[in-house]
């Protein structure tokens, strides 16, 4: 078996599948940063219910996740009829709704580390800061977001290799088309229910270990990195 011998369609679904897990991952970053931070540190009412919402995709079955998008953002759903009427924005069976589901998938694991490595910051840095005059955005721009750097890079390649490796939520919500919305896990999942397929789909899954594997080791380096930047 060739390993590097891939075909269009496969070529086509490594593509897909990082293009898919960073537009993925750099979406939903500014969002993530607001609620890890919120999370982190304001006391309000409905934390605890927020909290669970930002949750719930790791405990529904992914398959559900993908139903509630279709429910929501498909062509007759209330936000997606709105945003294709509106801005012609479509993400029921394009790249784009892959995108989406597999940042919903990945939201909840980029906040709980982001949220963790804020609580992990001295407030007392914070308190020094404020008192010399900088106001509450400036205090979190400048001390809050530089120490929490580390936490913020692992949860970004968290929920990338997550992105990389969703399937349920994905195929429910787009559907598996070539070149389309077939990422890597529908390209896999394709060729075993085909005779003479598993050579494919071995191939397939080593270059899918080898990418969220890459992504993974690079996450720690720079992760280690930033935090000796940081500490020094």
């Amino acid at each position: 078996m060739n390993w590097f011998a891939l075909s269009l369609d496969e070529w086509n679904a490594v593509r897909l599948s990082v293009k898919v897990a960073t537009w993925a991952m750099v979406a939903s970053l500014p969002v993530a940063i607001l609620i890890a931070y919120l999370l982190a540190r304001r006391e309000f009412w409905g934390k605890t219910l927020l909290n669970g919402v930002v949750h719930l995709p790791l405990v529904l079955p992914p398959v559900v996740t993908g139903y509630l998008l279709l429910l929501a953002f498909g062509r007759r759903g209330f936000a997606g009829a709105f945003l294709a009427d509106t801005f012609g924005i479509v993400f029921s069976f394009r790249w784009t709704g892959a995108a989406l589901a597999c940042a919903v998938m990945g939201f909840p694991l980029m906040v709980r580390a982001m949220r963790l490595s804020m609580e992990a910051v001295d407030q007392k840095l914070e308190e020094a800061a404020a008192t010399m005059g900088a106001s509450p955005f400036w205090v979190f721009l400048t001390v809050t977001l530089p120490l929490a750097l580390p936490g913020i890079i692992a949860g970004m390649i968290l929920s990338f290799a997550k992105a990389m490796g969703e399937f349920g939520a994905t195929i429910t919500f787009v559907s598996n088309i070539p070149g389309e919305t077939q990422t890597l896990p529908s390209a896999i999942y394709t060729y075993t229910q085909v005779p003479g397929g598993d050579p494919n789909a071995l191939r397939l899954t080593a270059i899918s270990v080898l990418i969220s594997l890459a992504a993974l080791v690079a996450s720690e380096a720079l992760a280690r990195r930033v935090g000796q930047r940081v500490a020094e």
